[in-house]
């Protein structure tokens, strides 16, 4: 067994399938992670309700990093930390998707919002987390980006390379795993993250190992301290054996 005292891992791509679920290989590595006292933490784009059926079924207790570090949990149902959009702020990121014809979603306290269930949705009468766009044409994507970086002050990110996540400035997946951190006493040289789009860069880049999927943005790997296998090829649970156990 090495030093490192917890495992931080994304979800969508890298601890799930692309069927959105999780390989019995990788449960049983990780239950092996529990067995050693080796912290296992979720830290996804995702807002808690899409994450807690995930977590009780790996029976995790720890916490939780949500919408990438918008929320941070100090365990599955006790909220830690928020750090929410003002709702003026959505409504011109979401005119902005709407002048350029592309799709968007958003994450509330309550859930996600997208534009086919947006309908006459008052934004003022919820708390807000994270917004996205995405687009397959790359000169739209490219004027977003722009836009994003003239007009407002975000994190812009990406779960996926035609995709744009942002989040208020400061608020990214490492800022919300150092806080984990703080909360069970461990260090993030003693942090192993694993993740696969940009939306991860930032605790890859800042932990004390922090391993790119095989299936990673080729960002991603560059910056990585290691490369795994696939989401389809039981990588976590590679990086558990390999690098932890």
């Amino acid at each position: 067994m090495t030093n490192y005292k917890l495992l931080a891992l994304d979800m969508d791509g890298t601890l799930l399938t692309d069927s959105k679920e999780i390989s019995p290989e990788n449960a049983r590595w990780i239950a092996k992670c529990k067995e050693q006292g080796v912290h296992v933490i979720l830290t996804t784009g995702r807002g808690i309700q899409k994450i807690l059926p995930y977590s009780q079924q790996l029976g995790l207790t720890e916490p939780i990093v949500a919408v990438n570090g918008g929320e941070v949990w100090s365990g599955p149902e006790q909220l830690y930390q928020r750090s929410p959009i003002p709702a003026e702020v959505i409504e011109r990121l979401r005119q902005t998707a709407l002048t350029m014809d592309v799709w968007y979603w958003a994450y509330t306290t309550e859930g996600m919002v997208k534009r086919d269930t947006w309908g006459e949705l008052n934004c003022s009468e919820y708390e807000w987390l994270k917004f996205g766009y995405h687009t397959e044409d790359p000169q739209k994507l490219a004027a977003l980006h722009e836009t994003i970086a003239q007009t407002w002050e975000f994190e812009a990110t990406n779960s996926h390379p035609c995709n744009i996540e942002l989040n208020p400035k400061g608020i990214t997946k490492a800022n919300g795993l150092r806080e984990v951190c703080r909360l069970l006493g461990v260090e993030m040289r003693e942090a192993v993250a694993v993740g696969d789009s940009l939306n991860d860069m930032s605790m890859i880049v800042e932990a004390g190992l922090g391993v790119a999927m095989g299936n990673a943005q080729e960002e991603v790997k560059r910056r990585a301290g290691a490369v795994t296998d696939s989401n389809e090829e039981d990588g976590v649970a590679k990086v558990i054996q390999r690098f932890i156990l």
